[in-house]
This record gives structure tokens, C-alpha cells and sequence, in this order.
């Protein structure tokens, strides 16, 4: 058992100093404990269960709240406090000099025993408590959850567009102008792939809901493609524009494709479910395949959001850095370092500086090797706000994997979202997605003063 648990110490960094490293760890952690929670649906699992508490939690269903179903809620609460509690003592880190900022970055070893521990404890925590918690409190964060990364994804689309366009205007680049025409237009032609595909596949006769949810997602990517170019809309804001129109409309059309193509298929209007023989595989390649995209885009969600107070891996903001208040290079170029300190070598050998001066360029040369620290002038994102986003990240976890679901049909494992609610949320976010782009278009037409239009 013993070393079953070492086996993420030897993955993850003992400290590091490079911010991505440090994400890419989280990032397995939830990964690592979406997997257990789903696992814990399965009937070999609670039995499992059963054993090791010696049957303090039997197996028993209320309705449809089964001990699966609180254990998922179980282990995603007990990652989600240890995110809260991060959240608490990393407040106000500004950069990784901060004697907190190793709270982060390093102890990799005492955090994953923190995160087992909270685990276990949730165990011991009465099931009426994760009862409210489920229903209420995970399914609000969950909602929040995913208006958060709609939000993100609008910020990215406007930012994307302005990163080509001001490289365009600064350098006459074409392959600037090359980037950002042909992303607009494969954004577009797949777009009309996927919304081909639906139509052909999954809006045959009696499936009202796909013809309805395709349709409706097809005509709302035509307005909000018309309303990017209309020359109120361009007067406002010259930057908006079909770049940010496509990168949004794609990725609403894939949230409509993969609503349609993940619902039940009780009205035999999901034929991929009906085409798949190795049941079993595909179940477990999709949840794995689910989970990892749930732990990217936390990820991404967590360090790329520049309006939510994260920097983005952009150092712009020199506010809070202890030595670097006027946004200067401290750092010296390494050819120059090395030089100065043959001369200083070379004045000690001769006699004319003493031999203390010798450490206080050993002292610069730690200097050199703290260089590849990334976040020494200021952290690349908001810590504290990174592990809210992961926190949020915990409870639609659970949500997805708990939200109508119906022990009856689990057999081996659960099929992760496969319901008419995920389908349904899915389809919802690309209606709100849209709805939060046109508000950012129009806004400033509507609001000139607010948003300095003149």
C-alpha cells in the first residue's frame, strides 16, 4: 500500500520552478481523482468499499442516491477542500520569492498526503451532509464552473483576433495574416462539417430535439457572424471582426455535436451507440478521454483568465514584485555575467580587489540558476484564484458523473454523460456562449461611454 501511494511522488516534481510544471501536476491530480470517483460507481467498486469500512457504508440505494453516488461526492469534495484550503494560504502571492509562494510550487509530498487525507476523511463525514451538497451547493459551483469557461472562451476568441491583427499592423507579417485567415476559414469550414454531419446522422425522423438544437445553433452562428461585420458594430470596436465570430461559432457547434452524439438513445436517434461492439472499451476510453479534457481546460481556465485577475503567462503587470517595481530587467545576459566575473578573477589575482569579492559573484551565479524561475518578478497566474477554478473544477466533476444517474443501468462502468441533463448543459452553454459574444459586440454600441467609444 505503502508504495502504491509513492508512485505520484516519483511523477510530480519534489519543487519546481518552472509555473507550467506546476500546472501540469495539478492537473494530473484531477485527473488522478476523477478517474477514482468514476471507478467508484462500478458494483465491484462499492463492494470494494464495503470491505475496507467494514460495512460502514453498505450498499443501498434511496431512490437513486446510492452509495456510488455519495462516494463520488466524496472524493471530489475531498480534493475540492484541498484546493480551498490552498486558496486560503496563497492568498495575496505576488511572486515566487514570497515565503508562501513554495506552498505552490513544492512539497509535492506532504500536499499529496494532504489530499489523501481529505479524501479519507470525507468518508467519515454523515451521508445527509453530501446529500445537500450534492443537490445544491456541487450543482451551483458546476454551473459556475462552465459559465466561467464560456466567459474564458469569449476573452480567448477577442484575444486571439488582437494578438494577429496588432502582429499584422506592427510588422506587415504574412504569415501573421496567413494565421488569422486561415483559422477564420477552417474554423468556419469545420463548423459546417460538423453542423452536415448532425443533420445527416443524428436529425432523422421523430428526433425533434436534435432537429431543434442544430437548427437553432445553425441559425444563431449565421447572426452572429452577419452582426460581427455590420459597420455600427466596426466603428465601435475595429478589431471585432469573423475571426472571433468563428472561433466561437466551432466551438458551439462542437458542444451541439457532442450533445447529440452523447444523449440516450431510447428514441433511436443515436446511431453511434448503436454502431459500437466493444461496449465496455469505448465507455472507459470516453470517460478517460472526458476527464483529461476536464483537466486541460481547468488548467487553462485557471491560469488564462487576464479579466478575472490571472496575467495569463504574460508579465504586463509588474504590481506586487519586490525588486522589479518599474517593470526593468534585473537580469543580467549570461555572456556578460561570465565576463564579469573572469575580471573579477583576474583584479584578485593581480591584488587589486580582495578575495571576498569572489563570493559575492558566487552569489550572482545562484542568481543565474534562480533565472529559470519563471515567476521571480511576478507569478504568471493568481494561485489563489487558481485553485477556486479548480475547485469549481471538482464539483461538475461530480455533477456530470452523478447527475441522473440510474444505478439500474450500470452494469461494468458507467457511461460519463450520457444522459439527456449532460446533453442538455451542453446544448444550454452553446446558447449562453453565443449570448456572452453578441453581448460583447453590441455593448459598446449601446454603452459608448462605458467602453470610451467616441
Amino acid at each position: 500500500m505503502g508504495a502504491l501511494l509513492s508512485l505520484p511522488l516519483m511523477v510530480i516534481p519534489s519543487a519546481s520552478t518552472s509555473s507550467m510544471a506546476t500546472r501540469i501536476a495539478y492537473a494530473f491530480i484531477l485527473l488522478i481523482n476523477s478517474i477514482i470517483s468514476w471507478i467508484m460507481l462500478t458494483p465491484f467498486a462499492l463492494k470494494k468499499l464495503q470491505h475496507l469500512t467494514l460495512d460502514y457504508m453498505e450498499i443501498r440505494c434511496d431512490g437513486k442516491e446510492c452509495t456510488g453516488w455519495v462516494a463520488v461526492h466524496r472524493i471530489n469534495f475531498g480534493l475540492g477542500l484541498f484546493h480551498l484550503v490552498l486558496a486560503v494560504m496563497l492568498l495575496g502571492v505576488k511572486s515566487s520569492k514570497n515565503g508562501r509562494a513554495v506552498l505552490q510550487n513544492g512539497f509535492w509530498g506532504p500536499k499529496i498526503i494532504l489530499w489523501i487525507a481529505l479524501v479519507v476523511m470525507s468518508f467519515f463525514i454523515p451521508e445527509p451532509f453530501f446529500f445537500v451538497y450534492g443537490h445544491y451547493i456541487a450543482f451551483i459551483c458546476a454551473m459556475l464552473f462552465l459559465l466561467l469557461g464560456l466567459i474564458l472562451l469569449v476573452d480567448l476568441a477577442h484575444s486571439w483576433a488582437e494578438l494577429c491583427l496588432q502582429k499584422i499592423d506592427e510588422n506587415d507579417s504574412r504569415l501573421w495574416r496567413g494565421l488569422l485567415i486561415g483559422s477564420t476559414v477552417g474554423m468556419y469550414i469545420a463548423s459546417l462539417a460538423m453542423t452536415i454531419l448532425m443533420y445527416i446522422f443524428f436529425a432523422r425522423s421523430g428526433c425533434a430535439m436534435n432537429q431543434a438544437a442544430i437548427t437553432i445553433n445553425f441559425v444563431v452562428f449565421l447572426i452572429i457572424s452577419i452582426v460581427s461585420v455590420q459597420p455600427a458594430i466596426q466603428e465601435s470596436n475595429p478589431r471585432a471582426g469573423l475571426a472571433q465570430a468563428a472561433m466561437v461559432t466551432v466551438y458551439c457547434t462542437y458542444l451541439t455535436i457532442s450533445a447529440v452524439s452523447m444523449e440516450p438513445d431510447d428514441n433511436q436517434c443515436n446511431p453511434l451507440i448503436r454502431a459500437r461492439g466493444t461496449r465496455t472499451a469505448t465507455i472507459v476510453l470516453g470517460a478517460i478521454a472526458t476527464m483529461a479534457t476536464i483537466a486541460y481546460t481547468t488548467t487553462r481556465a485557471a491560469t488564462q483568465g487576464i479579466a478575472l485577475g490571472s496575467k495569463g503567462g504574460h508579465n504586463y503587470s509588474q504590481l506586487g514584485a519586490d525588486d522589479n517595481e518599474h517593470g526593468l530587467v534585473t537580469q543580467q545576459p549570461t555572456s556578460r555575467r561570465e565576463m564579469r566575473a573572469d575580471a573579477l578573477r583576474a583584479a584578485v589575482a593581480s591584488g587589486s580587489l580582495p578575495a571576498s569579492a569572489l563570493d559575492d559573484s558566487d552569489d550572482e551565479s545562484d542568481d543565474e540558476d534562480q533565472s529559470k524561475d519563471d515567476e521571480r518578478g511576478s507569478t504568471q497566474y493568481n494561485y489563489s484564484l487558481f485553485h477556486i477554478i479548480f475547485f469549481l473544477a471538482t464539483t461538475w466533476v461530480a455533477t456530470l458523473l452523478t447527475q441522473n444517474l440510474d444505478p439500474d443501468s450500470i452494469d461494468d462502468f458507467a457511461p460519463v454523460g450520457r444522459t439527456y441533463w449532460a446533453s442538455w448543459v451542453k446544448i444550454i452553454s452553446a446558447w449562453v456562449c453565443y449570448a456572452i459574444y453578441l453581448w460583447t459586440l453590441v455593448a459598446p454600441v449601446l454603452f459608448p461611454d462605458r467602453f470610451d467609444v467616441y
